[in-house]
This record gives structure tokens, sequence and C-alpha cells, in this order.
């Protein structure tokens, strides 16, 4: 399928155009049937950006299907720009500011890049000394200050740990640890020592073993640590630890990251 066949979806954003992505594809996803060339424009904080933004949306519909726009800008001006483009426009902050000003009782500050870069200092520091304590603690590479983790995802080797850890504290600034188990763990039944005082900060991460051994085996084609029987071996070894700790548990084997931070958050009642 070439991309003549793709409905063409636009992110516009004043700043990095996550905001507009998150909530476009996520409104997006719910028409399974349909299939959309996706491009973002950010930083777009001049009338004349945003007039670029606007030949650009133009000439895509000149060319074939009308372009869908998912907008966050969140200056007036700018907003006003982009509405005189050719594509249907969904515009995912004009439509409530009013709402809340009514509610709030004041004017909206008009300043662009607050939800994702430096408008709330504490929260922005936050979330990067999170993803610091996250990548010092990958995999068990670090034991120092675990007393300072929120939550400790283990499970064995290739199960979702690392980007799950890193999601957490990317997008959360939640404090995440990460620690494997190995075949000594699951010779002795026994939960990681290092980790014994912190097992009530501890959530297991799990999968099926054909998805297992699919992903080891980009990773070590025909070794015995990607072979069905070893994967299936460590999943359900790693899953009576689970039940005999009281650890809760997830299978990631169909869940996105996203879910699973979701879930993670839930059931650790983690605040963020």
């Amino acid at each position: 399928m070439t991309n003549d066949n793709l409905r063409p979806v636009y992110f516009l954003s004043d700043s990095t155009g996550i905001t507009a992505e998150t909530l476009g594809n996520t409104l997006l996803t719910q028409f399974p049937a349909n299939n959309f060339d996706r491009i973002t424009i950010p930083f777009i904080t001049t009338d004349e950006q945003a007039r670029s933004a606007v030949r650009i949306i133009d000439g895509h519909a000149a060319t074939g299907l009308q372009p869908i726009v998912f907008s966050t800008a969140v200056s007036n001006d700018i907003r006003q720009i982009l509405a005189t483009c050719k594509g249907i426009i969904v515009d995912l902050i004009g439509a409530h500011v009013g709402q809340l000003e009514h509610a709030l009782g004041t004017r909206v500050s008009g300043e662009p890049g607050r939800a994702h870069g430096l408008g709330n200092a504490a929260r922005y520091q936050s979330r990067m000394a999170a993803v610091e304590y996250a990548m010092e603690h990958d995999d068990g590479q670090s034991l120092r200050a675990l007393e300072k983790a929120q939550v400790i995802l283990v499970s064995p080797s290739r199960c979702g740990k690392t980007p799950t850890t890193m999601y957490l504290a990317l997008q959360h600034g939640i404090f995440a640890a990460n620690f494997p188990l190995v075949d000594e763990d699951f010779e002795r039944e026994g939960f990681p020592k290092p980790l014994l005082p912190f097992v009530s900060k501890c959530f297991g991460l799990t999968t099926n073993p054909l998805r297992l051994s699919q992903v080891r085996t980009e990773r070590r084609r025909g070794s015995p640590y990607a072979s069905l029987r070893q994967c299936g071996f460590e999943l359900r070894s790693a899953e009576r630890l689970y039940e005999s700790h009281g650890i809760p548990y997830l299978n990631s084997a169909s869940v996105s990251i996203e879910e699973m931070a979701a879930t993670i958050l839930q059931k650790m009642n983690l605040k963020h």
C-alpha cells in the first residue's frame, strides 16, 4: 500500500507535538478499518510558521483525500491561522479553553510548551531525576539507593522491564528500578537476595513462552537461552516466585507499555 492510499493526518503543535500525537492517535485507534499517513509539525510559534503549515496541508489536500488535522496550539492567533487550512481541523485545545476559563474564573495563559517543556520546573526536574535513576538501576546494574525506588520491576530477561521502567520515569516521574530473574533464582526458588528488603515494592512481569522465544531469538538465534523449553521454564518459575512472595504481576505479551505503566501505577498505588 502506498501513501496515496492513506488518509493524511497532521499533528500540529507550538511545542513538541507529543500531546497532539498522543490524543490524536488515541482517537484514531477507534477507527481500525482506516489507514493513515501521519505527519507531525512541531514548534509552530509564529504567524509565518502557521501559514507555512497551512500551505503544506493545502498542498496535500489538493492531491487527494482531505487531511485530518489535530492541533494543540494554545495561541489564539496561531489557532485562527491554522483554522484556515483545507483540512478537517480537530482543535484539541481551543475547544475546551473557554469552558475552563469560565470554570476557573481566569484567562488562559497562552504560553506554549507547558505540557512537556519547562513550564513546571519542579515537575520537569523530577522527571529528569527519575530518568537518571532508571538508567542507573537498569537490569540490576546498581544496588545503590534501592530504598528510593517507588517500584522495582522483576522478570526473566526480555519481558519488557527496561522500556516500562523508562516510560514510568519519563512520563510520570516515577523512581523505578528493574532487576532480572536468572537461573540461580529459579534453581533455588528463592527471591534475589538484594531485593528481599524491598519485596513490597516489587512488581513482576511475565509473557507467553512463544513470544519470549521469538524476542530472544532476535538476539541469540539457536541458543538454549531462546529455546521454547527454556522460556517456558523461566516463566513458570517466575510466576511461582511472584505468587509465593505475594508480588503482583502482569502478562506483557499483548499489552502496550502505556497500559502496563497505567496498571502498575494503579496496582502499586503510586502517585505522580
